[in-house]
C-alpha cells in the first residue's frame, strides 16, 4: 500500500470535521474566487510578517504584540466570515430591516478610519499626540460601528458570494484598534491600568476586548468565552463579594487598558503565540505541505501496523509524534484520528475504544519534547527556565504517560483475541527506510535546541529543512507550495492566537485583582494540614480551570491562578508548572467537558461521554504521574543517574501493573476483581518511587503472579 493510499481517508475526513478549536485548518476548498485569493494572500502576508520579523528585522516589543493581535483578529474574521458563505443557494439580498444597520456602521467605521488617519498625519507633521477631540470622534465612531457590526453579525446572513457587511466591518475595527494603540504606544505604557487613563483610552481598549472574544467565540466555542465572561464579572463585583474573592474594585477606564497591556492580552501568552506559537505551527504546516508528516504516520504503521491492535499502537506513536506539534488537542484527533479510528475498528476496537484510544494519545503528544504544543514556551517565558531544560526535564513523564498507553492497548488485544493488520494493507518497511532522511527536520529541530541556538533560529532551520527534504520526494516543495504552506500556517495559528488572547484576558484580571494571591495563601494553608490534600485541591482546580478550553489557554489560566501557591508550599517552580501543565493538558480528556473525547467520538461515531469517559481510562496513568514530580523530582532529571534510571524502571512496573488492573489482564491471563485490587495497590506503590514501596509493590505484583500461576495448573489438571 503507498503512503498516498493509506492517508487518502484521512484527507477525505480533514475539512469536513468542525472540532471547535480546528476548523480554519483544512478548510481551502471552500475558498474560491477574488474572496479565495484574498484570504489566500492575506494569509500569507500574515505569517511572511512573523517569520521576517522574528528573524531579520525584529520589531519593537509592544508593537510587534498589537501587529500580531490585530493581524489575527482580522485575517480570522476573515476566514471565519467566507466559511460561513452559504454555498447551497442563490445570491441572498440584504434584508430591508438590515439596511438600518449597514448604513450607520458602514458611516461610523468610515469616520473612525477618518479620524485615525488625521491623527496620524496630525502627529507626523507636528510631532506630537494628535488632538483630543480627534481621538475622542475616533474612539466613539469605532464603538459605534464594531457594536452594530458585533450585533449583526450575530443576527445576518451573508449571501452565496461575498462575506457579510458587518464582518467587513469588523475587520476594519480590529486595524483601527492597533492603529489607535502604536499612535499613543508612548503615553498608553505610562497610563494604561492607571488611575489617569481616559475615556478615549478605555474605549478602544473595550472595543480590542470584544473583538478578541468575538473571535474566540468562532474559533474555540463558548466554554472559553463564558469562563473570560465571569471574569470580567468579577472584576466589577468583587467589592460586594465576601471573604476570599472580595476586592476593592476598579473603574472601567483603569480596568480595560489594563487588559490591554502586558499583564494582559499583551503578555506571556500573546508573547508565546506571536513568536513560538506561528513559528511552530507554520513548521507544522510545512510538514503537511511536504508531506513529511505523513511519513511519520506511514513509518508508524510499518513499524507497528502488523502487531496486536496494530491500528491502536500506531495512533500511540503517530499522534504522539503530531500531536507535539500541533498544540491541541483536539487538532491532533482530527488530523490522525481520521486515519486510525476507523482501523482501530477494523480490527475489532469497539468504537468507544478506538476513540478514546486516539483522544488520549493525541491528548499526551503536549506533553512530548522538544516542542510540547504550545505549553513548554508559556512555560518558559512565565518561569524564566531554560527551554532546553523544560524540555529534558518532561522526557521520563511523557515516556510513562505513552508506556502506559501502550501497556492499556496491548494488554485489550490480548485480552479480546485481536489481531494486526495483514502485510499488504501496510506500507512496505524497507521503502520506509530508505526514506529516513524525512525525519531530518525534527532531527536537526533538536539538535540544534542542544548546540545552543535560539528557539527561533531552530525551529526556522526546521522549516527550511522540511522543505529541503521534500525536494527529494514527489512532493517537490516549489514556489506555489510554499505560500500555501504559509497560508496553511495562518490558518492553524489563527484558534490559537485568538485563545492566547483571551487568555490574557482572563490573567489581566487575576493579576489586577489579585485573586491568584488569595488562591495561594489557600493553599498555603490547606498544606498545613497536607501537602497531599493541597496538591488534590491543585490539581482539581487546573482541571476544573481547564475543562472545555484549549490546553494553551488552560495553561495559561492555572499557571497564573494555581503555580504562585504551590510555589508558596515550598515546590520548586518547575515541579509546580509541571504539575499544573500536566492537569491543563489532561482537561482534554476528563469529562464532563472532554474537547479531544467528543472530536474523537465524532469520528468514531459513537456516544461523547462514553468515549470520553474512555479516553480518561487510558490517560489514567498520567493523572499520577504529576503527583510523583513531587515525591520524587528525579522523574524530571533531578539527581543522581543511578536514582533517575531506578525511579523510571520502577515507576514503568507500576504503569504496567496499573494498566493490567484496569483492563483485568495481567502477563497471559485474566485476573479476578481480587487480583485486580492488589495489582492496584501494587502499581501506586510501585509508581510512589520510594524503595519500601517498590518491594511492597513486588511483592504484591509476585503475588498475584503465583496465584495466577496456581489457578491456570488448577485448570489444567481437572479431569475432562
Amino acid at each position: 500500500m503507498t503512503q498516498d493510499t493509506l492517508l487518502q481517508g484521512a484527507e477525505e475526513k480533514i475539512g469536513t470535521d468542525s472540532v471547535s478549536d480546528v476548523p480554519l485548518a483544512h478548510n481551502e476548498r471552500e475558498l474560491s474566487g477574488l474572496l479565495g485569493k484574498t484570504v489566500f494572500i492575506a494569509c500569507v502576508l500574515f505569517t511572511a510578517m512573523h517569520l521576517y520579523a522574528l528573524n531579520v528585522s525584529p520589531i519593537e516589543t509592544w508593537t510587534f504584540r498589537i501587529l500580531h493581535v490585530a493581524g489575527g483578529l482580522a485575517v480570522g474574521f476573515a476566514i471565519t466570515a467566507a466559511m460561513s458563505l452559504d454555498r447551497s443557494g442563490g445570491e441572498v439580498r440584504v434584508a430591508q430591516r438590515e439596511w438600518f444597520a449597514l448604513i450607520p456602521a458602514i458611516a461610523a467605521v468610515g469616520y473612525a478610519s477618518f479620524c485615525l488617519v488625521f491623527a496620524w498625519f496630525q502627529r507626523d507633521i507636528q510631532g506630537t499626540i494628535p488632538s483630543d477631540w480627534v481621538l475622542a470622534h475616533l474612539s466613539w465612531a469605532l464603538v459605534v460601528a464594531s457594536t452594530i457590526a458585533m450585533i449583526g453579525s450575530w443576527i445576518g446572513r451573508s449571501s452565496s458570494h461575498s462575506i457579510h457587511w458587518a464582518d467587513i466591518v469588523l475587520i476594519i475595527a480590529s486595524v483601527l484598534v492597533a492603529g489607535y494603540l502604536v499612535l499613543v504606544l508612548n503615553r498608553w505604557r505610562m497610563t494604561a491600568g492607571m488611575p489617569m487613563a481616559n475615556q478615549n483610552d478605555f474605549l478602544v481598549a473595550a472595543v480590542g476586548v470584544a473583538l478578541i472574544m468575538e473571535l474566540t467565540r468562532r474559533v474555540a466555542g463558548l466554554a472559553l468565552i463564558v469562563i473570560t465572561a465571569v471574569f470580567l464579572i468579577y472584576a466589577f463585583a468583587g467589592p460586594y463579594l465576601p471573604g476570599l474573592l472580595e476586592h476593592r474594585g476598579y473603574t472601567a477606564s483603569r480596568f480595560f487598558t489594563y487588559l490591554y497591556t502586558d499583564n494582559g492580552v499583551l503578555g506571556p501568552t500573546t508573547a508565546v503565540s506571536s513568536t513560538y506559537i506561528i513559528l511552530f505551527i507554520t513548521f507544522a504546516a510545512f510538514l503537511q505541505a511536504s508531506r513529511v508528516g505523513d511519513y511519520f504516520v506511514n513509518f508508524a504503521f510499518a513499524a507497528a501496523g502488523r502487531t496486536r491492535g496494530g491500528p491502536a499502537k500506531v495512533a500511540v506513536f503517530a499522534s504522539g509524534l503530531m500531536g507535539m506539534i500541533n498544540g491541541t488537542s483536539a487538532g491532533n484527533v482530527v488530523a490522525t484520528g481520521s486515519l486510525t479510528i476507523p482501523l482501530m475498528k477494523k480490527v475489532g476496537y469497539h468504537p468507544r475504544s478506538a476513540g478514546g484510544i486516539e483522544a488520549a494519545a493525541s491528548t499526551g503528544g503536549q506533553i512530548v519534547p522538544p516542542i510540547m504544543g504550545a505549553g513548554a514556551f508559556i512555560m518558559a517565558e512565565v518561569t524564566g527556565i531554560p527551554y532546553t531544560e523544560i524540555a529534558v526535564a518532561a522526557l521520563l513523564p511523557a515516556a510513562l504517560y505513552f508506556l502506559s498507553i501502550y501497556f492499556m492497548v496491548d494488554l485489550e488485544a490480548r485480552r479480546d483475541g485481536m489481531q494486526g493488520l495483514s502485510r499488504d494493507q501496510l506500507p512496505v518497511f524497507r521503502q520506509l527506510v530508505k526514506q529516513v532522511y524525512l525525519f531530518l527536520p525534527i532531527v536537526i529541530l533538536v539538535s540544534t535546541l542542544y548546540m545552543g541556538y535560539s528557539v527561533i533560529r531552530a525551529g526556522t532551520l526546521a522549516m527550511i529543512s522540511a522543505a529541503v527534504v521534500s525536494w527529494f520526494t514527489p512532493h517537490w516543495m516549489g514556489p506555489k507550495a510554499l505560500l500555501n504552506a504559509l497560508s496553511l500556517g495562518a490558518r492553524m495559528a489563527i484558534p490559537l492566537i485568538a485563545v492566547c488572547a483571551c487568555a490574557g484576558i482572563i490573567v489581566g484580571v487575576i493579576s489586577l485583582t489579585g485573586v491568584g494571591a488569595r488562591f495561594a495563601s489557600m493553599l498555603l494553608g490547606i498544606a498545613d494540614a497536607s501537602h497531599l490534600l493541597a496538591l488534590f485541591f491543585a490539581m482539581c482546580i487546573s482541571i476544573l480551570l481547564g475543562m472545555g478550553m484549549p490546553t494553551t489557554a488552560a495553561y495559561a489560566v492555572a499557571a497564573s491562578v494555581v503555580a504562585p501557591g504551590l510555589q508558596q508550599i515550598g515546590i520548586p517552580p518547575l515541579v509546580a508548572h509541571f504539575f499544573v501543565f500536566y492537569y491543563a493538558v489532561l482537561s482534554a480528556i476528563t469529562p464532563p467537558v472532554a474537547l479531544a473525547g467528543y472530536a474523537a467520538a465524532a469520528i468514531a461515531g459513537t456516544d461523547p461521554l462514553k468515549t470520553a469517559v474512555t479516553s480518561f481510562k487510558f490517560g489514567l496513568a498520567a493523572f499520577i504521574v504529576p503527583f510523583m514530580f513531587f515525591y520524587n523530582p528525579a522523574l524530571l532529571m533531578e539527581g543522581s543517574w543511578f536514582e533517575i534510571l531506578r525511579v523510571a524502571i520502577t515507576a514503568g512496573v507500576g504503569i504496567y501493573l496499573l494498566a493490567a488492573a484496569v483492563q483485568a489482564w495481567f502477563l497471559n491471563g485474566r485476573v479476578n476483581w481480587i487480583q485486580r485490587v492488589l495489582l492496584l495497590v501494587a502499581a501506586l506503590a510501585m509508581i510512589a518511587g520510594g524503595l519500601m514501596t517498590d518491594l511492597i509493590g513486588l511483592g504484591l505484583g509476585a503475588l498475584v503472579f503465583l496465584w495466577q500461576a496456581a489457578l491456570q495448573r488448577n485448570k489444567h489438571k481437572a479431569p475432562i
